[in-house]
């Protein structure tokens, strides 16, 4: 058994500003799991600094090589094989870099799992859903607004304060919905209402999107009695508890699910079936991942959302992702390619 880790800086062609970064670059990280022959691939791409409780990507790094890597390692020295990729959920710990790390471990076994058994990954995760693609933008930079046409709803990046006319008048250009992402930046009802009233009928508003901290449904719940649109919890999910308290307080109708927040797929997907039981609206949100990661993360939404869900294709300086990617049988049914994986730097390799 053998597990080589990769990172690779990527440059975002179209740069997005959020209320407390700027997503213009991305670090990923790679695994590739090989053993009897087969390999598996899986891939997370973490926030540059720890911000509103996701790690950063020095946190997660350090829990893949100190901690994760480790225990795949030991539960195959003791059991003389590889563990099912069902498992590995329950390996996260309580640090906020293992999550992540244990979804990138999940990923490439269930990869490698699937191809060692001669399935798809549609054999598992079916088409369901015709899941639109939700695309991010920004009203906080005077970045260009690159909308698709297959694009279903924006997520709208803002903070608090007046909205200026250039980006009013950006906004009543749109011809899709908008969903008003403040990042946790809200300290007040009034820095949304206000926003909210500025806006008026300039932009069709599908949803106010984690104003508050994650965690504080109090809050949420008494803003979501003042305004007229739904209100999305983002940050605030990471377990099934979240989504019970948000329901318990009225907080939210909407939750953003986030596999690498969420400790992988598993979770996900239990998270998101239990949310429907509970009158939630889940779609998958991403962390502008490369078009390996998208590509899964679509199948998965196809299989599980109806809500826009951020499955598009995230454009780097880079481009051509004929050359990043390699179409393979079974599993995911494509791997980064070996061009790819040579150009971008191993940072670690087990067994």
């Amino acid at each position: 058994m053998k597990m080589t880790l990769w990172r690779d800086e990527a440059v975002v062609l179209h740069p997005v500003t959020a209320a407390a970064q700027r997503h213009d670059a991305r670090t990923r990280l790679f695994l590739r799991v090989e053993h009897g022959g087969v390999m598996g691939f899986g891939e997370i791409d973490p926030q540059p600094f720890s911000l509103n409780g996701d790690p950063g990507f020095s946190e997660v790094v350090q829990e893949l090589d100190g901690v994760v890597l480790l225990q795949v390692q030991g539960a195959f020295e003791r059991e003389g094989g590889l563990p099912s990729w069902t498992r590995i959920a329950r390996f996260a710990g309580s640090r906020p870099g293992s999550s992540p790390a244990v979804c990138l471990v999940e990923m490439a076994l269930l990869d490698r799992e699937l191809r060692a058994q001669g399935r798809s990954i549609l054999s598992l995760w079916p088409a369901v859903f015709d899941t639109p693609v939700q695309s991010t933008v920004s009203l906080l930079d005077d970045e260009e607004w690159v909308v698709d046409p297959g694009v279903a709803r924006l997520r709208v990046k803002t903070s608090p304060g007046a909205i200026s006319a250039f980006a009013m008048k950006r906004l009543a250009a749109l011809r899709v919905p908008v969903l008003l992402d403040f990042n946790c930046s809200a300290t007040s009802d009034a820095d949304v209402i206000g926003q909210l009233a500025q806006i008026g009928d300039a932009a069709d508003v599908a949803g106010v999107e984690q104003p508050f901290a994650p965690g504080n449904v109090v809050d949420h719940a008494r803003l979501a009695e003042q305004i007229a649109v739904p209100l999305s919890i983002d940050e605030g999910i990471r377990n099934v508890r979240d989504l019970e308290q948000v329901v318990r307080y009225s907080a939210a109708s909407i939750v953003c699910v986030k596999p690498a927040r969420v400790g992988g797929y598993a979770n996900a997907r239990t998270i998101i079936a239990r949310s429907k039981e509970l009158g939630l609206r889940p779609y998958l949100g991403g962390f502008f991942e490369s078009p390996f990661a998208r590509r899964v993360n679509r199948l998965f939404a196809q299989h599980s959302i109806s809500e826009p869900s951020d499955i598009g294709l995230v454009e780097t300086m880079e481009g051509a992702v004929q050359r990043q990617l390699e179409s393979v049988p079974g599993g995911f049914e494509t791997v980064p390619s070996k061009d790819f994986l040579d150009s971008v730097t191993l940072i670690a390799s087990f067994g």
